[in-house]
């Protein structure tokens, strides 16, 4: 079964560009891991602070090794202390 994430990253003031750029950075090796099937990065138009991610991974094992490779744990530790909430991620199954 297929399994999709949606995460919410609100940048605090200042560290938009930061946020951004940590995101740009890990897209290319997720994007290579072998069960990432897509991953979708986004800035709101109405809050240039705000980001989502989107990605969509071939299983709920796959997701879980995503977790343990060094870019995406680099990828929370870089990012984490620019936001002004915590990370949210979703985590969710299609609905046919």
């Amino acid at each position: 079964m297929e399994l999709f994430l949606f995460a919410r990253l609100h940048a605090s003031a200042g560290n938009s560009n930061a946020v951004q750029q940590a995101v740009l950075a890990v897209q290319g090796p997720t994007r290579g891991e072998p069960g990432c099937l897509d991953y979708k990065a986004f800035q709101s138009i109405r809050d240039s602070d705000e980001f989502y991610i989107h990605s969509c991974w071939k299983d709920k094992a796959a997701f879980e090794n995503h977790l343990n490779e060094p870019h995406t744990r680099r990828f929370a530790a870089r990012v984490e202390p620019l936001l002004d909430h915590p990370l949210r991620v979703t985590l969710a199954k299609h609905i046919p």
